[in-house]
């Protein structure tokens, strides 16, 4: 919840004309001068602001035909230098101080019964004070009541998520949003029409989250599963990260997403409904894995439909050759169709139940630039793009009651061009940032660790050090992807709990594990209190 002052200014103009002791004549001449002038600027009700007293455009109008050669105009009794245009003078008036001024207007015309027109107003220069509450939220997407004060509460309009709301005498404003967003925007105008701004972040704070990573398939072997669901009734972890949409492009369950069944991607391995009520009534959260635009079976569908827009190509508009993932392996992030299919994947799963909806691959594929072709990305940048994608995703699962995050490379935090990943673009939009620290994929040297695969606690601590920077002020936590597998050095329960050590000295208690053939090591975690 954070505010931001603008100076402002107020102006309250009143209006007297003095004349003698009126005859007949005097008081027909009194009436026809007041419909004849006119001073034009002075505010909204009077009141100056900012932009106005900073550059003043005054001007007196009179009705058309009349004479305004003859007329001196003062400014706190100072003259002031004037023009004549389209009927109008025109001031050239300096800079208008804080306070209260005054403006008049005097005929030389030789008529007796003409004297000065006065207007007094007052530049203030200060902005409303703002003063909002914090807003707690017990789960995304609950409704939320946004309250708050301003000062000079007679003067001052206050708008909630862009919608006007009454303020009490006492400068007291509330407003009950049912479906709120991430953020709601809250701002106070006052008559001169300086605004002060601030917002209440109506974020949920993301609940202590240990899981495994299963598959589809591995859900669906008793053999497989049995060992996690023990991990979980020996309260060593506390959820499992189930894939929804994997890296082949399969989707595990029967989704009911029309281009999922008309691609051949759903597979139905498993009842999303029944598995979701097993670990909840296991006490344990479901965090669903939606692999992004590595999509295979999307792809190779586009490129047979001739509907290659939805694919990264070549600089020649062939399909991109995917590199080491194989040709037609990766889609294309900036495209709307191909953004609709997983935000309707990750909409279908929170209104399942998924606690969680996790992307993976929610990124462009490593390699130039300059070899990659993205149709639909104007000018945008990719990191752009993908952090709007989120941000579209979190607006439809917040609803629903799910949590966003996104996977993301661990070498995100200090190359973000690489693979379209802007750490801080991409945390203002998710709840949390889950970055792939696993010690085997970092090189010699990385974050001046000599052998990042045979120090797990360096560089898991040092990196994770980095995304907590990273995420500092969005709103977001870090969530990280913990090695429990072997690549290279051999990984027993000391180097896992080495990792997880490393995540909580950088005060990050929830973690993800990986391991392609989920088998786990129990003896590498603690029981949960």
């Amino acid at each position: 919840m954070r505010g931001h002052r603008t100076r402002t200014r107020f102006v309250v103009i009143s209006i007297s004309l003095v004349v003698p002791a009126c005859t007949a004549l005097g008081a027909f001449a009194l009436q026809s001068l007041s419909h004849q002038l006119r001073v034009e600027g002075l505010g909204n009700e009077g009141v100056l602001g900012r932009v106005e007293a900073g550059s003043p455009r005054l001007a007196i109008r009179a009705r058309e035909g009349a004479d305004l050669a003859g007329l001196e105009v003062r400014l706190d009794g100072k003259p002031v230098r004037t023009r004549q245009a389209s009927g109008r003078l025109i001031l050239d008036a300096p800079v208008l101080a804080e306070g209260g001024h005054e403006l008049t207007v005097k005929s030389h015309s030789g008529l007796p019964f003409l004297n000065d027109i006065s207007r007094t107003f007052t530049v203030d220069t200060t902005a409303p004070k703002l003063r909002l509450s914090a807003a707690p939220v017990t789960r995304p997407g609950a409704p939320v009541t946004v309250r708050g004060r301003v000062e000079d509460a007679g003067q001052v309009k206050v708008s909630v998520a862009g919608v006007p709301v009454p303020v009490g005498d006492d400068g007291t404003f509330s407003r009950r949003l049912e479906r709120p967003p991430a953020r709601i925007d809250v701002a106070a105008t006052d008559a001169g029409g300086n605004t002060t701004r601030g917002y209440v972040n109506a974020v949920a704070p993301y609940p202590l989250t240990r899981a495994a990573h299963l598959t589809a398939i591995g859900w669906a072997s008793s053999a497989v599963r049995e060992p996690v669901l023990q991990l979980i009734k020996d309260k060593k972890l506390n959820a499992v990260e189930l894939d929804i949409k994997d890296e082949n492009g399969e989707v595990g369950y029967d989704s009911a997403v029309p281009l999922a069944r008309e691609i051949g991607a759903v597979k139905n391995r498993y009842d999303a409904r029944t598995v979701i009520d097993t670990l909840h009534g296991m006490g344990a959260r479901v965090v669903g894995r939606i692999v992004a635009f590595r999509d295979p079976i999307l792809a190779q569908a586009s490129h047979r439909q001739g509907k290659d827009h939805r694919l990264v190509l070549a600089p020649d508009g062939s399909p991109y050759d995917g590199g080491h993932y194989g040709k037609l392996s990766f889609t294309n992030f900036a495209d709307p169709e191909v953004r609709q299919y997983n935000i309707a994947l990750a909409t279908e799963a929170a209104r399942l139940g998924f606690d969680d909806v996790l992307y993976d691959y929610v990124r462009r594929p490593d390699g130039k630039l300059s070899t990659l072709r993205f149709p639909g990305l104007g000018d945008r940048t990719p990191e752009r793009s993908i952090a709007e994608f989120v941000a579209e995703t979190r607006s439809r699962v917040h609803p629903e009651g799910a949590y966003l995050g996104a996977s993301v490379f661990g070498i995100a935090a200090t190359r973000p061009t690489e693979i379209a990943q802007d750490i801080p673009a991409i945390a203002q939009q998710a709840d949390y940032i889950a970055p792939m620290v696993y010690p085997s994929h970092w090189a010699a040297g990385e974050y001046r660790v000599a052998s990042p695969n045979s120090s797990p606690y360096d560089i898991v601590n040092r990196s994770l050090a980095d995304f907590a920077k990273q995420v500092k002020g969005t709103g977001a936590t870090v969530v990280p992807w913990l090695q429990d597998f072997s690549l290279g050095v051999h990984y027993g329960p000391g180097e896992v709990a080495d990792q997880i050590r490393a995540a909580a000295g950088d005060g990050m208690h929830s973690f993800l594990l990986w391991n392609a053939g989920a088998t786990y090591q129990g003896a590498a975690l603690a029981v949960l209190r």
